[in-house]
C-alpha cells in the first residue's frame, strides 16, 4: 500500500480542490450546478460527506469549521426544493448535529424527514418505492439505484437520531425493493433504473457509478445501524455477490472499472472506481470480505488511482451527471470533467487507505 505521507498529501490536494470547485463556464444542463461546491445538490452532498469522513480520520478542526460554515450559509440562503437528490447533504448534517448539538440542525433534520415520512411529499411510485424526483423533474414512475445514497441513508440516520424505528423500517423496505427491481441476478450487479409504467430497466446497462451507491450504502449502514439479522444477511449476500462480480470485471492492468462495468470498450471512470475500492476495502476491514481474496485488486487499484490525480488535486476521468440511457452508447458519450462527487469519492477511498488497518 502507498505510504501514509503520500496518501495524506494527495488527500489534502483533492479536498482543497473540491472545496474551491466552480463551474468555470461549462454549460450545465440542470437547474442547480452539479460542479460549484457552494450549491445544495446531490454532488455537493456527496462532497460534504467525503469531507466529514476526512474529518473523522484527521480530527482537523479547520475541516469541521468549513463543514459547519458550509451548512450555515446554504441553510441561510434557502433550499430551492426538496427532492431525492437534494436530500443528499442532509446525511452529513446528521453527523454535524451529533457533534455540535445545534438545535437548528435538529429542527431541519425533523423538517426534512417529516417531508419524506409524515407528509409523504417525496413521491411514491410502484410498490411504494421512492420515486427518483429531482430538481425540475418528477421523473414519473422511475426509481434509480442512486436513491439509496441520496435519500435512504439519511432516513436511517434520522431514524437513529430521532428514535424513530419506523424510519429505519421504511429505509429497509426501500433497499429491499430497489434490489428487487434493479438487481441483475445473473451478473450480481445493478441496472441504473426501473420504470413502472414501461415495466422495464430501460437499456439494462450495468453502469459503474450507479452500482457504487449500493457498495457504499451497505457498508455505511452496517457500521452505524443495528439491523435485524435476517435483513443484514440478505443485504450482505447481495453486497458479496456484487463485489465478486466487480473483481471479475476490474480492468486487469489497472484494477479500475469502466463506466459500463461489463464493457471494456467504455472508458475507465474514476468516481465509480474510487467508490468501489472504498466499499471493498471497508468490507475487508470490517471482516465481511476475505482479505486474501481482494488484497491484490486493492493494491493494484490504489496504485493506479494516483495516476488520475493532477498536481493541483483535480481528479480526472469523472463522468458528468448521467440520466438513464436506453443503450450503452449513451453512457459512452457522457463527457468527463472535474466533479464534486469525483473529488469526494476519491477522498473516501484515500481516508480509508490511511487507517492503521492498511499499514
Amino acid at each position: 500500500m502507498i505510504d501514509t505521507n503520500t496518501m495524506e498529501e494527495k488527500l489534502n490536494l483533492v479536498s482543497e480542490k473540491m472545496m474551491a470547485l466552480k463551474s468555470n463556464g461549462m454549460k450545465e444542463i440542470y437547474p442547480i450546478s452539479l460542479i460549484d461546491f457552494n450549491c445544495w445538490e446531490w454532488p455537493q452532498g456527496v462532497g460534504i460527506f467525503g469531507l466529514y469522513k476526512y474529518y473523522e480520520v484527521s480530527q482537523k478542526k479547520e475541516i469541521l469549521d468549513f463543514i459547519e460554515d458550509w451548512f450555515d450559509h446554504r441553510i441561510k440562503e434557502g433550499i430551492l426544493e426538496k427532492n431525492v437528490n437534494t436530500t443528499s447533504p442532509m446525511l452529513t448534517l446528521t453527523y454535524l448535529y451529533e457533534i455540535t448539538k445545534k438545535p437548528e440542525y435538529l429542527e431541519f433534520i425533523k423538517e426534512w424527514s417529516d417531508w419524506i415520512m409524515e407528509d409523504k411529499k417525496l413521491i411514491r411510485t410502484g410498490d411504494g418505492c421512492f420515486q427518483h424526483m429531482i430538481t425540475g423533474s418528477a421523473n414519473d414512475d422511475e426509481i434509480l439505484i442512486d436513491t439509496l445514497f441520496m435519500t435512504v441513508l439519511f432516513l436511517t440516520r434520522a431514524g437513529k437520531i430521532l428514535g424513530r424505528k419506523d424510519y429505519l423500517d421504511e429505509a429497509n423496505y426501500q433497499i429491499l425493493n430497489h434490489i428487487k427491481y434493479l438487481l441483475d441476478k445473473e451478473e450480481g450487479l445493478f441496472y441504473h433504473g426501473f420504470n413502472f409504467k414501461r415495466n422495464d430497466n430501460y437499456g439494462k446497462v450495468l453502469w459503474g457509478r450507479g452500482n457504487c451507491w449500493y457498495t457504499i450504502v451497505i457498508m455505511e449502514l452496517l457500521e452505524d445501524i443495528t439491523l435485524d439479522e435476517g435483513i443484514k444477511r440478505y443485504f450482505l449476500s447481495v453486497y458479496e455477490n456484487q463485489v465478486a462480480a466487480l473483481k471479475q470485471y476490474a480492468d486487469p492492468e489497472s484494477g479500475l472499472w469502466h463506466t459500463i462495468i461489463n464493457d471494456d470498450s467504455s472508458y475507465l471512470e474514476l468516481s465509480c472506481s474510487a467508490a468501489f475500492l472504498y466499499g471493498i476495502m471497508k468490507g475487508v476491514r470490517l471482516g465481511i470480505l476475505n482479505k486474501e481474496d481482494y488484497q491484490g485488486l486493492i493494491e493494484r487499484g490504489m496504485n493506479h488511482l494516483m495516476d488520475y490525480i493532477e498536481e493541483d488535486g483535480t481528479v480526472n476521468n469523472v463522468s458528468y451527471g448521467t440520466p438513464i440511457g436506453l443503450d450503452g452508447e449513451f453512457y459512452k458519450t457522457i463527457p468527463c470533467c472535474p466533479m464534486t462527487y469525483g473529488q469526494a469519492l476519491m477522498i473516501l477511498v484515500l481516508q480509508e487507505a490511511m487507517l492503521p488497518y492498511w499499514h
